[in-house]
């Protein structure tokens, strides 16, 4: 093989501070824009993104050049930033320091998609799958 070669997805997960309800819905859609901009530039493919007030979910896939550990500070990282400064500065908004990520395979693409889609109707169900919960 010529050229390095991945078919990875990984489901992450990382929650809000203290599991405080700051993912809003007035400024969710911008916290996730900035999170797939953030992909885009480390040339992940966000597949899908959804979360409710106190966690996010994204999946993605990976390109040879990066690790889970620098997705997941990047996007947490630059999000963070953009609420603290430009969505919503002199308010109070962070994420925990942790991440969980689960390797999703090729033909679960799409049932882990539904799932982080419909991250608001879970919860209401309470239909969520614990261990993807952190």
């Amino acid at each position: 093989m010529r050229n390095n070669y991945t078919q990875m997805y990984i489901h992450c997960v990382w929650a809000t501070w203290d599991r405080l309800p700051l993912v809003t819905a007035d400024i969710k859609q911008q916290i996730y824009a900035v999170i797939i901009n953030e992909c885009k530039k480390m040339k992940c493919t966000a597949i899908a993104i959804g979360g409710i007030e106190d966690h996010v979910h994204l999946l993605a896939g990976f390109p040879t050049t990066i690790t889970i550990a620098s997705l997941a500070k990047q996007v947490k990282g630059s999000s963070s930033h953009c609420v603290n400064h430009v969505i919503r500065p002199n308010q109070f908004f962070k994420w925990q320091g942790s991440y969980g990520a689960f390797t999703v395979s090729h033909s679960g693409i799409n049932r882990v998609a539904n799932y982080i889609r419909n991250q608001e109707d879970h919860h209401k169900q309470k239909s969520f799958i614990s261990h993807w919960e952190i």
